[in-house]
């Protein structure tokens, strides 16, 4: 094994070093990587918790929400006693727990035009888990002016949507090709009224985790300007194209 990996890492890493698309080289790519995760609820803690553990370098962590009851069903890195606690300090803490190597970031505010700029310009990869499209729209436009890749998710229901962008292409479509912004209604994201099974936000979570670790190991088949669209209740996952406007 590579020198550059010490005995802890390799032990820790064992699994995933002896897969061929990774090895001590997207290893090393994968511990010099750093990742924002936008939103720390039903699909930023599943993506958070599979890249600390995969061992990101970098994990900065933006949300100004606090934890409540009804988010334990489905955001994994909370439980009873972490009520009316801020929700990035409480993953935070959880994730250091799993792997203390990886460095955390914290940002307890809402993004916004005033600091979106500033927190995405030091991380290569954005993962958004937004619930609602002005912030999606928000973030898809500054990771193309800063030719970010992203990795977009959406959830509803036993439904989820996963999108992937790397704007260094400039034949890539965005997501405004795919959402029309004037047509779109935030409650098709919104839990509190459409509902939401806990084990949807799980996997499309850990989906948006793999994509990113794809990206980093430059391994497998790219979402390039299709939309995944995943239907849990009757197990149906379909790739769908759609054009840059």
């Amino acid at each position: 094994m590579n020198n550059s990996l010490n005995k802890s890492q390799i032990e820790r890493f064992s699994r995933q070093l002896i897969l061929k698309n990774i090895g001590a080289h997207g290893q090393k790519k994968i511990l010099s990587s750093k990742i924002l995760i936008v939103g720390v609820g039903g699909l930023g803690c599943p993506a958070a918790e599979n890249l600390v553990r995969a061992g990101i370098g970098t994990i900065g962590l933006i949300d100004n929400d606090i934890v409540n009851l009804s988010n334990i069903h489905r955001q994994s890195l909370f439980n009873s006693k972490d009520i009316k606690k801020p929700k990035v300090t409480v993953a935070a803490k959880k994730l250091k727990e799993i792997n203390s190597l990886t460095k955390i970031k914290t940002y307890k505010s809402k993004l916004n035009k005033k600091n979106i700029e500033k927190i995405i310009k030091n991380y290569e990869i954005i993962i958004d888990g937004s619930d609602n499209f002005k912030t999606k729209f928000l973030v898809n436009d500054y990771c193309l002016k800063l030719k970010k890749k992203l990795i977009t998710g959406a959830i509803s229901k036993f439904d989820g949507h996963i999108f992937s962008f790397d704007f260094k292409d400039k034949k890539i479509a965005s997501l405004k090709d795919f959402y029309q912004e004037e047509k779109v209604s935030d409650d098709i994201l919104n839990c509190e009224f459409e509902g939401v099974l806990g084990t949807t936000a799980s996997v499309v979570g850990a989906t948006q985790a793999n994509e990113a670790l794809k990206m980093i190991i430059k391994a497998g088949q790219k979402l390039k300007n299709q939309i995944l669209i995943i239907d849990l209740l009757n197990l149906n996952f379909r790739k769908v194209k759609f054009k840059k406007r």
